[in-house]
């Protein structure tokens, strides 16, 4: 039993185990257990702040970590129960309706064990390194198979309930680098943004709480990280097959969109060493392609995954 199973004040973990056995209660993350839990001594984390609210974490984390770099380590984080502006991949915005969601963003510091900066590669398995201690969690915790989608999606149902980011943050001598999550919990059918979104009520999980389910995510992705370091940010010592074993968009018939209108259509077959999709088009040409120069990419057949 971990710290915050044992503080925190019994509530019914059904997801349907709301008022009127519709919604399950949306109580808030408790940020007392979760920093006894996961913060330095006893926890991995070196700083954990929760906040009732903000607008984007990723935003605000990045302009913290900038203002002031030493308060903000490696491994430092922001949580919100409700962000009102997050934000995605080409700036897209959304907003859920407090405590459904979970926001969450870790800022990294990484470093090679003589004290250098890891390879420049390793630095664009940081997103998906996130999604994998994500799905991860989600099927430990809450029972749910998650996958992923390239580039920075996690997928339940073969519908996204949760998205990765990634930006670079100029702080400091050493390079930094924040990961948000945004994580669908509670959200009923008639709260998702789109079709193509799911959430943890929606697909059946054993848990809806907000504070365990952080907290399983952040020790994931705090043990995955420092094994990733440890290997010298060489994706190919193990991170990059265990991703790949969890990505729906491997070994599928995908269309990517590219700047300027050019669309590339084939076969995902691979992951790079760098974290890039390559594309086996109808002819055997291969070609990769990465997050930042693609604009869409789909499955040709139609589904999401």
């Amino acid at each position: 039993m971990t710290h915050s199973d044992a503080t925190r004040p019994e509530q019914d973990q059904s997801p349907r185990g709301g008022p009127g056995g519709g919604r399950p209660e949306r109580a808030p993350l408790d940020r007392g257990a979760l920093r006894a839990a996961l913060v330095a001594p006893a926890g991995p984390l070196a700083r954990l702040d929760v906040v009732e609210s903000t607008g984007s974490t990723n935003t605000d984390a990045a302009a913290a970590a900038s203002a002031d770099p030493s308060a903000w380590p490696d491994l430092s984080v922001l949580a919100t129960d409700f962000q009102s502006a997050g934000r995605g991949r080409l700036e897209r915005v959304w907003q859920a309706p407090p405590r459904s969601s979970l926001a969450v963003s870790i800022l990294f510091r990484p470093a090679a064990a003589g004290g250098g900066a890891l390879p420049a590669a390793a630095y664009g398995w940081l997103s998906m390194l996130c999604a994998l201690a994500l799905a991860e969690s989600l099927e430990e915790t809450a029972g749910i198979r998650a996958t992923l989608k390239w580039p920075n999606d996690v997928l339940a149902g073969g519908r996204k309930v949760a998205g990765v980011l990634a930006q670079l943050v100029p702080a400091g001598d050493a390079p930094a680098v924040v990961v948000g999550s945004g994580v669908n919990v509670s959200l009923g059918r008639d709260e998702l943004p789109v079709p193509t979104a799911t959430s943890l009520l929606v697909e059946g999980a054993s848990t809806t709480d907000t504070t365990r389910l952080l907290e399983a995510y952040l020790r994931a992705a705090a043990r995955l990280y420092r094994g990733f370091v440890a290997d010298g940010g060489d994706a190919e010592a193990g991170l990059r097959d265990r991703v790949a074993a969890r990505m729906s968009t491997l070994g599928a018939p995908v269309r990517a969109e590219l700047p300027g209108g050019a669309v590339l259509e084939g076969t995902a077959v691979a992951l790079g060493a760098d974290g890039a999709l390559a594309i086996r088009a109808a002819d055997g040409t291969v070609t990769e392609v990465r997050a930042g120069d693609v604009a869409h990419l789909r499955r040709a057949d139609g589904t999401y995954a």
